[in-house]
């Protein structure tokens, strides 16, 4: 009688030693890591940019003049930078808001109810990623006067 071996399982590789340059550009991370490292750069480039928030809001908000003025800063730029520039900052402000919003409620969500699978992370995550360019998008198009 012969003795039944059984089936070997393929070996998995093992990284020990990981190099950054070399391996990690081919790894593919899961959409909800992506999601997950976005919420920190939306923070920490919200965090960077807020002294040109304190000053949208206080030119803004001061008088009538300076509202012109920072009205003007859009379609004319201030000093040596474009207002195509400007345009582009507050365009990436306004993703890093939405996204960081969406996404912290995203978190919330999972603190509260305790639940959380593959299939839901992946679903949450892509709803994140869809209403955060979404809105970006319709903003997007107010802010360079599409509509």
């Amino acid at each position: 009688m012969s003795a039944l071996t059984p089936p070997s399982k393929v070996k998995r590789p093992e990284f020990r030693n990981i190099n950054a340059f070399a391996d990690l550009p081919g790894y593919r991370w899961p959409l909800a890591a992506l999601v997950s490292g976005m919420h920190r750069a939306s923070g920490l480039m919200m965090f960077l940019l807020l002294p040109c928030i304190i000053w949208m809001f206080d030119t803004s908000l001061s008088s009538e003049i300076s509202f012109a003025r920072f009205t003007s800063v859009f379609t004319l730029g201030v000093g040596f930078i474009p207002g195509i520039l400007v345009k582009l900052v507050t365009l990436a402000l306004i993703w890093a808001y939405l996204h960081h919003f969406i996404a912290g409620m995203r978190h919330i969500r999972m603190d509260i109810f305790h639940t959380t699978s593959k299939e839901q992370g992946f679903k949450s995550a892509r709803m994140v990623m869809v209403l955060s360019l979404g809105l970006t998008a319709v903003l997007g198009a107010k802010l360079f006067g599409w509509y």
